[in-house]
């Protein structure tokens, strides 16, 4: 591969803070430490949030259960968590946790079970109604610790300060980031993820491509150190992702996959960057709440829109993009060059059988349903969204309407 010559100017990259506190237990058999993980918290009561019976078939749900068990801890729990997790659910699980004095919670699942956990914890921590947080009326002062045994890699939720909840009244997804959210632990057993069905093993797998992609195509200074590290994390998660595609237990790109997912939001990809764009993300998050889609097809389903509305703002970036991830050939044409390199992006998905348009999703959205997400976008960014180029509600309206 071919490595682009990057000039170093006085202002290459910005003052920035990296703190990743969770402890994490990789590999194989891990889940068996959960016991004795939790036992380190000193809790009292542990509430075990999962999601809807992937976790009670292999019996994963039954060995945490015993492992916390032979620990002499008490537990209660709340199953139910759903992709783009509901705010319903949440409150349910505030008010269990209130009742039994639960002071721990533990996700045994995905992203979604993980991310209703943090606004568990949350709810339980603040007075007041955690939606608040989501809805970035307020700040929060605290939340319970929370620990994860993860079953799929995608979100990174499990190392990062994140997590997205969605309201059923209005049809609202939104984010909260605060470094009180951050897992003081995550077991991560690839094995795990063997029984996961082909497609939301794709949705992952472009989940957490996104999330560097999202910190990458900034228009201000970068670090080189933290571009490298985020293109090798890409080409790593492109690789696997097409091994996967062929043999979903080969244990070796599980393993690759899920490690490139926490890495990929715990903030290393960014580190040093003028910016992080994310509009991509704030699209998709209307578009999931209104339709319910898997989230990682619909970022496939708006990236390349998104990416050709945007490129000739972000040439630089979108030119190293294709040469150094995309393996495009370097040309003094360098539009062409990102182009190509957004052809082949896209080429990715759909080897991997991600839709890149909203009809390939199955979503066939009015025109007032598009004013309405480009509205909702617009409102959850206060106004503006991005750093490749910064978009206003006009131009998120303009990239639905390219992605239909």
């Amino acid at each position: 591969m071919k490595f682009c010559c990057v000039v170093m100017g006085e202002n290459t990259m910005h003052n920035f803070k990296y703190y990743t506190p969770t402890k994490v237990l990789f590999g194989k058999g891990t889940e068996k430490q959960v016991g004795i993980l939790v036992k380190e918290q000193k809790c009292k009561k542990v509430l075990i949030h999962y999601g809807t019976g992937s976790v009670v078939k292999t019996g994963l749900l039954d060995k945490v259960k015993a492992a916390l068990d032979t620990e002499n801890i008490s537990w209660v729990e709340l199953g139910g968590a759903v992709p783009n997790p509901r705010l319903s659910l949440v409150y349910e699980g505030i008010a269990l946790a209130k009742k039994e004095k639960v002071d721990f919670i533990l996700a045994v699942g995905g992203g979604s079970a993980l991310d209703s956990a943090k606004a568990i914890g949350y709810g339980v921590y603040n007075e007041g109604d955690v939606w608040e947080f989501y809805d970035r009326k307020r700040q929060a002062d605290g939340c319970l610790p929370v620990g994860v045994v993860l079953t799929m890699a995608a979100t990174g939720s499990e190392m990062s300060q994140s997590s997205v909840i969605t309201k059923e009244e209005g049809l609202i997804k939104r984010g909260y980031s605060s470094d009180y959210g951050r897992p003081v632990f995550a077991i991560m057993n690839p094995e795990l993820t063997f029984t996961l069905p082909d497609y939301q093993t794709a949705c992952g797998c472009t989940d957490i491509l996104m999330h560097s992609m999202e910190r990458y195509f900034v228009a201000g200074d970068t670090m080189e150190l933290t571009d490298t590290l985020a293109e090798a994390l890409m080409r790593t998660v492109i690789k696997y992702s097409l091994v996967l595609e062929k043999n979903p237990n080969n244990y070796e790109a599980r393993a690759e996959i899920m490690w490139a997912g926490s890495l990929s939001h715990n903030g290393l990809t960014g580190c040093g960057a003028s910016a992080v764009d994310f509009a991509t993300h704030g699209l998709e998050h209307e578009l999931g709440g209104l339709y319910d889609v898997a989230h990682g097809a619909g970022l496939a389903a708006l990236w390349g829109s998104w990416a050709r509305y945007v490129y000739k703002d972000c040439l630089h970036r979108f030119y190293r993009f294709a040469t150094q991830v995309m393996e495009v050939e370097e040309n003094e044409n360098k539009e062409k060059v990102a182009l190509k390199g957004i052809e082949k992006m896209e080429e990715f998905f759909k080897q991997i059988h991600m839709p890149i348009s909203l009809t390939e999703l199955g979503v066939f959205p009015t025109e007032e349903e598009m004013k309405l997400m480009a509205h909702k976008c617009s409102i959850a960014s206060g106004g503006k969204k991005g750093s490749a180029k910064v978009l206003v509600e006009e131009d998120m309206l303009a990239i639905y309407r390219m992605a239909k």
